[in-house]
């Protein structure tokens, strides 16, 4: 069950990744992750581990609280 949390999350680090500019493609590549788990992340199909979290903030230049919108 997706909740309104997961959703936040997941808008928050789409909106994250076009604010640097990057694709998804780049995006993935930089977390070593696929293109289409990075597309399931921002569309809340799926909930990234800490460990991807981690990498996604990394990538992004942010701590990983920051990607937390709520």
């Amino acid at each position: 069950m997706i909740t309104e949390n997961d959703r936040r999350l997941a808008r928050h680090i789409q909106k994250l990744r076009k604010q640097t500019g990057m694709t998804q493609e780049e995006l993935a590549e930089k977390v070593r992750l696929s293109t289409k788990y990075i597309q399931f992340i921002e569309t809340a199909h799926r909930i990234p581990s800490l460990k991807a979290l981690y990498r996604l903030a990394t990538a992004l230049n942010i701590k990983v609280s920051e990607l937390f919108p709520f």
